[in-house]
């Protein structure tokens, strides 16, 4: 029994599938400091179009409440239009997590009218509203670049009252901390956007970030990596458990391994008990399985917690 499985005096136990998150491959036009699957312009792994097709095949059975679709940056895969496309016509809800700039690159500068035409939920990594920081963890003119993708997508609706939704993602890197608190943090965002930028979203989403690749390495490069762990140990909240993303969806890598989510996927960690592939998905093989847990679990359930879809608590 590791050390989270002991803090939880046992096994973290999956409940019944109800998000598929599929991972579309690493390649990004970025390399950002924090990323914890390691995506960059190099890297080439991309999911085939045969692997996205068995994923629609299994999402119409098990009729998920969300089609998470990730990267890299999805937006890279030559596939992704048809793959949500398809995913639409079968009436399964669709979201893209998306870095923003990846739209400013000559392959996709169609996609904020693609995305708007077909009223896609947009989660958008925005990790601060400030240029300076922005740029030391994605590189110079990524801020700005960012900017004018997010004012396209207002002018197409994106975070206007009835239009599509678009919300943003603070993982701030540049430090061993913890998140502040989502609402009040909100509040900030849309004020510091609004005023200084005139852009407009929905929701803010706060996500901890995990100490694994890219981030791990800037934190042993500080010398900051044993005192994050000790702070995400000490901040353990027993009241996170519950909504523990991997508790409720499978998620599904470029090449179609399952795995209990995506920083086990950034670990090369596959589900244990269950379907190994998209391949022999079975809703209920997968269902009260026992997750592959780790010291990096600590990092989910530290403070108000951290999920896909924000803070848990």
């Amino acid at each position: 029994m590791n050390a989270f499985d002991s803090k939880l005096d046992g096994v973290l136990q999956a409940e019944k599938v109800d998000i598929l998150q599929v991972n579309v491959g690493l390649t990004c036009n970025q390399a950002c400091t924090h990323c914890h699957l390691e995506c960059s312009p190099e890297r080439t792994e991309s999911m085939s179009w045969e692997t996205m097709e068995k994923i629609i095949r299994v999402a119409c059975t098990l009729r998920p409440s969300l089609l998470d679709i990730t990267g890299g940056a999805p937006e890279l895969n030559p596939s992704l239009r048809r793959f949500i496309a398809t995913a639409l016509e079968q009436e399964l809800p669709v979201q893209v997590r998306t870095n923003l700039t990846a739209m400013t690159e000559d392959c996709c500068t169609s996609m904020p009218r693609f995305f708007a035409d077909n009223a896609v939920k947009l989660v958008a990594s925005l990790p601060c509203y400030l240029d300076e920081n922005v740029c030391k963890m994605r590189g110079a003119g990524s801020f700005d670049k960012s900017l004018s993708v997010l004012r396209e997508l207002n002018e197409l609706g994106y975070g206007s009252e009835g239009g599509p939704i678009i919300d943003l993602v603070f993982n701030h890197p540049l430090g061993p901390y913890l998140p502040p608190d989502q609402c009040a943090l909100e509040a900030d965002y849309k004020r510091e956007l609004k005023d200084r930028y005139g852009v407009v979203f929905n929701r803010l989403l706060t996500i901890t970030n995990i100490p694994i690749g890219r981030y791990m390495e800037e934190l042993r490069r500080q010398g900051k990596d044993q005192e994050y762990m000790e702070l995400l140990v000490k901040s353990f909240n027993l009241d996170t458990v519950p909504g523990l993303m991997c508790r409720h969806q499978v998620n599904i890598g470029w090449d179609g391994t399952l795995y209990d989510c995506d920083f086990n996927q950034a670990l090369k960690l596959p589900i244990k008990d269950g379907p190994a592939t998209v391949d022999d998905f079975d809703a209920d093989d997968l269902a009260l399985r026992d997750i592959v847990t780790g010291q990096h679990c600590f990092g989910c359930t530290a403070g108000a917690g951290s999920s896909c879809g924000g803070a848990l608590a």
